[in-house]
């Protein structure tokens, strides 16, 4: 492998740059705005609930499987050429999407979709940070970044206005032009790296690894819907998840030539940072997943205006990392992540004090606040991260960082949604044990006439109320746990360490 940073001009590493992170956004995009088109794509398939879920399912699962191999493929076949493989699969499957008349088509499309563009964020990483020199990946991963975070924060307001102006197909018709000038711009600029021919596929290293990661998946994704370990198929999905991943350990340790290098673990900026990052994937995804419904369902905004809502804390983002792609090299990037950290706790702190009357301008500015500090988290990180790792490590190291992300993710939007909807209940008791008929403030003139106990409309009125209250009440709990979490991640940057100038030098060329 050489060192493509040390042959590339400026003008075509921004070439490289563009057309690798068309391919980024897009991938990035179809992570949440296919959201907000479910209920007008189960009235097309005339589907139910749980079966239009599978929609989300299956490209989460083969995302997630997919996205370790990723390494593999690329030293095997070589990045430029495993790019356009991707690139291609993932926009003729797009359209395939756009156009599925059945459940079954596009649960088959969308499998195959995510499957495709696994690898179209760890790949464009890795390509950046060759690309560029090493006193210039700050930078570097801010552009990258930028296309990472921004997608799938923008996309429930783009697939909100696609849906509504034109019709759900166009959530996928919309990648045809991004896929169009991606696959040019690589074709055209990306450059080939070596092919490794003698490196072997871990077979069974990849079968136990995909069984455990498909079966976590899919328990984190059905687990609400069917009560978690009170239904069998949770229980298996869990066993095996463990089972395949403590396999997968021993296997690695004891192979010759296994699927995941242990050495890669070894370096403990790496290590730290797939810690740290895993923490900001359950932050990342889970307030974007919770803020939806607490506007629509608890506010009556309708999905236009949640979008628009919502679109700031995306520009909090992309003005957080203009600034902190220059300030990388000139302030230590454990600084940068802590104030991100202290900035994305604050905001949930703020947004743990909410109420159904919270002001659209409260709303705003803790988008663009949490915006801003996920920002100063990310970057710095990615920096930091893969700053100390060795060269030919980066194929496997860029795939492992994404699928832990998306892992964390996956993990955070089920115990939300799971504490959401048992907090409600528990408010909800809770709450009615103290509406004592009795009690003055519970009769009139006190009590509105429209919740008059005497009545069965007023009955339900007041118990409306309640269960509004209830889930009030639960969403702020969730945004509490979040800070904490947030938090909790602060005290890891004393594990990482700052890496010297001529170490760094020596890690940007490749071995």
């Amino acid at each position: 492998m050489t060192d493509e940073s040390a042959t590339s001009t400026p003008l075509e590493r921004g070439l490289i740059t563009l057309s690798i992170m068309l391919a980024t956004v897009m991938q990035s995009l179809d992570m949440t705005i296919a959201n907000v088109a479910l209920p007008h794509m189960q009235g097309t398939m005339s589907a139910t609930q749980d079966q239009i879920s599978w929609v989300l399912t299956s490209y989460i699962v083969a995302a997630a499987i997919m996205t370790p191999p990723t390494g593999f493929f690329a030293s095997r076949l070589g990045r430029k050429r495993l790019f356009i493989i991707m690139v291609t699969g993932f926009t003729i499957t797009s359209m395939l999407c756009g156009t599925a008349s059945t459940l079954n088509e596009i649960v088959l499309y969308r499998l195959l979709q995510g499957a495709f563009g696994a690898g179209l964020v760890p790949l464009s990483q890795a390509v950046l940070l060759d690309t560029y020199p090493t006193e210039k990946h700050g930078s570097a991963m801010a552009m990258w970044g930028m296309g990472v975070m921004v997608g799938p924060i923008l996309g429930p307001t783009l697939g909100g206005f696609l849906t509504e102006t034109y019709n759900w197909r166009w959530v996928f018709f919309i990648n045809l032009p991004f896929g169009i000038l991606a696959l040019l711009g690589i074709l055209a600029f990306v450059p080939e790296t070596a092919k490794e021919r003698a490196r072997n596929f871990d077979y069974i290293g990849f079968a136990l690894l995909s069984l455990s990661i498909g079966a976590l998946q899919m328990m984190l994704d059905r687990g609400e819907s069917q009560d978690w370990f009170a239904s069998n198929e949770i229980i298996i999905e869990a066993v095996v998840a463990g089972l395949c991943f403590y396999m997968f350990l021993v296997h690695m340790f004891t192979a010759k030539m296994p699927f995941i290098e242990p050495g890669l673990f070894k370096d403990r900026n790496f290590s730290v940072g797939l810690l740290l990052i895993f923490m900001v994937g359950v932050i990342l995804l889970a307030t974007m997943a919770l803020l939806p419904p607490f506007l629509q369902n608890l506010m009556g905004f309708p999905v236009l205006i949640t979008g628009y809502v919502l679109a700031p804390r995306g520009i909090g983002t992309m003005i957080a990392m203009v600034f902190v792609g220059r300030l990388i090299g000139k302030i230590d990037n454990r600084l940068l992540i802590f104030f991100g950290i202290s900035l994305t706790a604050y905001s949930l702190y703020e947004m743990s004090r909410f109420t159904t009357d919270v002001s659209v301008s409260t709303l705003v500015w803790t988008g663009i606040m949490q915006g801003v500090g996920l920002g100063f988290i990310f970057i710095p990180l990615s920096t930091l991260t893969f700053s100390t790792l060795a060269a030919h490590f980066r194929n496997e190291g860029t795939a492992m960082f994404s699928l832990i992300r998306n892992i964390g993710s996956s993990i955070g939007i089920s115990i939300v949604f799971t504490m959401l909807s048992r907090n409600t209940q528990v408010n909800h008791a809770a709450i009615a044990d103290r509406m004592d008929p009795f009690r003055d403030a519970m009769q009139p003139p006190f009590l509105p006439n429209a919740w008059n106990w005497n009545m069965a409309s007023g009955l339900t009125a007041l118990d409306n109320e309640i269960t509004r209250q209830s889930a009030t009440i639960a969403f702020l709990n969730d945004f509490t746990l979040m800070m904490w979490v947030m938090l909790a991640a602060a005290p890891l940057l004393l594990l990482l360490k700052r890496p010297e100038k001529k170490q760094s030098a020596e890690l940007a060329v490749a071995e």
